[in-house]
């Protein structure tokens, strides 16, 4: 995982990711800061991430999760985010600073843009690792998350899919293509194109979009 900014939104994503396991590389230009996280995560990296050839020579273009955590120059974090667009990378978040901001990123095409105001930066993680659409903790280490359906669920009621007994998660509800969120039954017969609510206990809830 890529984390370029280590502003306080970007060191508490840093921080929860490489606690959970994660390697994170981190970038900033602020010399202060990279030494405070070195031995702290997997690499610290003093670099100005503006410049397309120093990205690619730290290897970003290659990278497939990058978050954009630049927060003190909306110039720097629209430049920074074109060019991770431009590599190609799949997964790229970016902090907005403003509701302007936030839809500009979504103009040059980020693919999930964050609001740190409303989302903190242990949910992101979460949703940044799994790649899940969205997540909220319940507490008690239960989690409710939006994902894709899962091949496993497909082309067949749920009771005989045994959601509950086999993957100790329950599917709420399902939103169907023309947009509308529908409650689940056992009788519900999810296809691939639909997104799900799944609460359970976190990590069975964040790991069953990949069963």
């Amino acid at each position: 995982m890529v984390i370029i900014g280590l502003g306080r939104f970007g060191q508490s994503l840093a921080l929860e990711l490489m606690h959970d396991g994660a390697d994170v590389l981190a970038i900033d230009r602020d010399e202060d800061l990279v030494q405070q996280f070195n031995g702290r995560i997997t690499h610290a990296v003093l670099a100005d991430a503006t410049r397309e050839d120093v990205l690619r020579q730290l290897g970003i273009h290659e990278a497939t999760h990058a978050v954009v955590a630049i927060g003190d120059s909306v110039e720097a974090s629209l430049l920074t985010s074109s060019l991770l667009i431009g590599f190609g990378i799949p997964h790229v978040w970016a902090k907005a600073v403003s509701d302007a901001h936030g839809r500009i990123l979504e103009q040059i095409g980020v693919h999930h843009v964050v609001h740190p105001e409303r989302e903190s930066g242990v949910r992101v993680a979460h949703q940044a690792r799994a790649q899940l659409k969205d997540y909220i903790d319940l507490g008690g280490g239960y989690a409710l998350v939006r994902t894709t359906a899962p091949a496993a669920v497909l082309g067949k009621p749920l009771r005989e899919v045994h959601v509950r007994s086999e993957f100790g998660v329950t599917v709420i509800a399902s939103k169907r293509a023309d947009g509308r969120w529908v409650d689940v039954s056992g009788d519900s017969v999810l296809s691939a194109e639909d997104e799900i609510l799944v609460t359970g206990p976190i990590e069975k809830a964040e790991r069953f979009h990949l069963t």
